[in-house]
């Protein structure tokens, strides 16, 4: 039971979740993090320190959708493994529904 990020992270992107996460299985993207399914251990501990609560168990709602988005991402985007400042609009950003058609981009973080 690996955990995913959701499209609560997009524009987002707060990294506390990276700062915790003990096998480094976050890469980012231009809009968003995500979780290589594959590296993630089912530990935990990046859900509760996720501000936007981007981040849920691929059992969860939506789960699959998120699990191959990430899986597919994961293998493209730069590895993240330290904190950084997230975007200074971010806060704008936390909470609003439909980001996913809105603002995700495939780039990875450059």
């Amino acid at each position: 039971m690996p955990y995913v990020v959701t499209e609560a992270c997009i524009k987002c992107k707060y990294t506390d979740c990276v700062e915790v996460c003990p096998v480094d299985c976050f890469y980012e993207g231009e809009t968003m993090l995500v979780i290589h399914p594959d590296e993630c251990i089912d530990c935990g501990v990046c859900e509760p320190e996720c501000p936007p609560e981007a981040i849920i168990p691929d059992t969860g709602p939506d789960g699959d959708r998120w699990l191959e988005l990430n899986r597919e991402y994961s293998t493209t985007w730069p590895n993240i493994t330290r904190k950084k400042d997230a975007p200074t609009d971010a806060d704008e950003y936390k909470g609003m529904k439909g980001k996913y058609e809105k603002f995700f981009s495939p780039k990875p973080a450059g």
